[in-house]
């Protein structure tokens, strides 16, 4: 295997969680009946660029398929999230009714509905079906094409570059990142902009966020990292921003390299952090593996002490995350019965592997549980507000990530 950037020889591993099926592929009744199709999932540093990667042992295709159960639009502290976002741009970049906003993995058009509520053209581009009709009910232009080099150049002959475009959480899930990039730098305008929000590796190493490790994910990255690729495409990072979002993200402002634009002092700031953090060392790669066990043992410890005091516990999200943590786990429906999501695309299927069903939130009350296993840990406070009526019974939250904790 090589590096997908710069095409070093992998050898080093960076976390090995087995194998495990892909982590949206939700069962139908009728699938439960026919064997499932699991996959390697293990990571690599590169020595040369530091990138952490996995293996692309599925193609891309077959992750995102017509019937992708994921509609960011369930979030509510996510549509939150992508309104303020909305607002600082067009502010900060000027957009108006001339301008062009481009979303890339643009969902079911959770973030270019407050882009076109003022006014200013966008188009999103969504290679799965079922968001690209919901984001076409908002009233958002969708294209159903995966992104890249060869799509932005048929894209700017047949429209025009955009001035702002938008990749949030999509920069992980592409296999090919120097074509994604290369997109980039062909599809934009020539003082345009790119901001590109992702997980940042610094976090998941400190906070053990193993579980944000799936085959979706493709690779993860630092500053470090992400600014040598831009720059490798003609694109410079000017501006980085910290976010809470996922456990610690990071939103990156890029232009052309020839663009006017000034690197603000928050980047060399985080540069320095990453530096001071061990990122540029390969030992700082090579610990991250004991970590993943530790959750793991936890959890399952847990989950046994309820099973044997008798004690009822409910999951709460059927997130990808969640997923990966199961998996690796091995928790089956005797250990965690069910769980509840609030989105109607994935009531009334299984979770891939686990096979664990997944309910409405009727059921809780029902069933009063003693906890609830909130498995998307980065909506804890969401989840936690949301189900508060829980305490009525006495029950209580748990998260297994960064470590196990009763709420």
């Amino acid at each position: 295997m090589k590096c997908r950037h710069c095409a070093t020889a992998l050898h080093d591993v960076f976390l090995d969680l087995g194998s495990a099926p892909p982590s949206n592929a939700f069962l139908t009744a009728d699938a439960l009946n026919a064997p499932e199709t699991w996959f390697p999932l293990k990571l690599f540093t590169c020595r040369n660029c530091l990138l952490v990667q996995v293996d692309e042992v599925q193609a891309h295709a077959e992750l995102f398929t017509p019937d992708y159960v994921y509609y960011s639009s369930f979030s509510r502290s996510w549509l939150v999230h992508a309104e303020r976002y909305v607002e600082q741009a067009v502010t900060r970049l000027k957009l108006n009714q001339n301008s062009l906003v481009m979303e890339i993995a643009s969902n079911d058009g959770y973030l270019l509905q407050y882009v076109s509520s003022r006014g200013i053209p966008c188009v999103g581009i969504e290679p799965t079906n079922g968001t690209a009709v919901a984001a076409r009910k908002k009233g958002i232009e969708t294209l159903e094409r995966f992104f890249g080099r060869d799509f932005a150049v048929e894209f700017v002959l047949e429209h025009r570059s955009a001035e702002l475009i938008v990749a949030n959480n999509v920069l992980a899930h592409v296999p090919d990142i120097n074509d994604f990039v290369a997109g980039l730098a062909a599809a934009l305008a020539s003082e345009g902009t790119i901001t590109v929000e992702f997980p940042h590796l610094m976090e998941l190493v400190a906070k053990r966020q193993f579980d944000t490790v799936y085959h979706e994910h493709f690779s993860y990255f630092s500053l470090h990292t992400v600014r040598r690729i831009f720059a490798a495409y003609g694109l410079k990072v000017w501006d980085v921003e910290q976010l809470p979002t996922h456990g610690g993200s990071l939103r990156l402002w890029a232009a052309h390299a020839h663009s006017a634009r000034a690197e603000t002092p928050a980047v060399s700031a985080l540069l320095d952090a990453e530096i001071a953090a061990g990122m540029l060392d390969i030992a700082y790669y090579q610990g991250f593996q004991a970590q993943a066990d530790a959750v793991k043992n936890d959890c399952v410890a847990f989950l046994l002490e309820q099973r044997r005091t008798g004690r009822n516990i409910a999951g709460y999200g059927a997130a990808a995350k969640g997923n990966t943590l199961l998996n690796y786990a091995g928790v089956r429906p005797d250990l965690l019965p069910y769980v509840i999501d609030a989105s109607p695309h994935k009531q009334g299927h299984w979770l891939p592997g686990s096979r664990i069903p997944v309910l409405a939130e009727s059921r809780l009350r029902e069933d009063r549980p003693d906890f609830v296993l909130i498995l998307p840990w980065n909506l804890r406070e969401e989840i936690v507000t949301q189900l508060d009526y829980i305490r009525d019974w006495g029950g209580q939250f748990v998260v297994a990530v960064p470590r196990l904790e009763i709420l």
